[in-house]
């Protein structure tokens, strides 16, 4: 597996070694002892999958608040995102900092993403299905967000009319969001 760690410490795209031939595919996109081996150690505990029927589709900027943060390892099973993290940790030097990455079921990358970033991504192409991982539990008393096209963030998304929930529309600015990293 190729772990590159990211500009945003603590953040790494994994890259899968692929086997391919006339049949298809093999890979293992998930290998506790060979992510502790490059120092990813998490206990990953619930695996939760989206699909968006609409190329355009925008979910984020998503975190969820300490004691209950939790990190993410997101992989593409069909179609393809654009998946951002920014830093949210208030006393890190890339606070306020973003990164965007392609992920596809083409590329078989994945994306570590660790407490105290928000996420979020846009999908590619229509019917782009997402798998993530996560090492807490979903909290709804301690779910955040960041609005998506916060000014002060500058994210380069691929669309700039996409389709969002309503929760999502709805989320502050970074400058006026809760968060509870250090």
């Amino acid at each position: 597996m190729n772990v590159t760690p990211l500009k945003l410490t603590d953040a790494f795209v994994l890259e899968p070694v692929v086997h391919g031939d006339h049949r298809g595919f093999f890979m293992e996109s998930y290998n506790d002892l060979l992510f502790k081996q490059h120092g990813i150690a998490y206990n990953f505990i619930q695996d939760n999958q989206s699909l968006s029927a609409e190329a355009g589709v925008l979910r984020g900027l998503h975190y969820q608040l300490n004691p209950k943060a939790q990190t993410k390892l997101i992989r593409v099973l069909t179609g393809a995102i654009y998946d951002v993290i920014v830093d949210i940790r208030k006393s890190s030097p890339t606070f306020g900092q973003w990164v965007g990455v392609i992920l596809s079921e083409h590329n078989h990358r994945q994306l570590l993403v660790p407490k105290g970033f928000a996420h979020g991504f846009c999908t590619l192409v229509p019917n782009t299905q997402v798998l993530y991982k996560v090492d807490e539990y979903y909290s709804p008393e301690n779910d955040r967000g960041i609005l998506w096209n916060d000014p002060a963030l500058g994210i380069d998304w691929p669309t700039s009319n996409p389709t969002l929930s309503d929760k999502d529309q709805r989320h502050p600015l970074l400058k006026d969001a809760e968060m509870n990293f250090d």
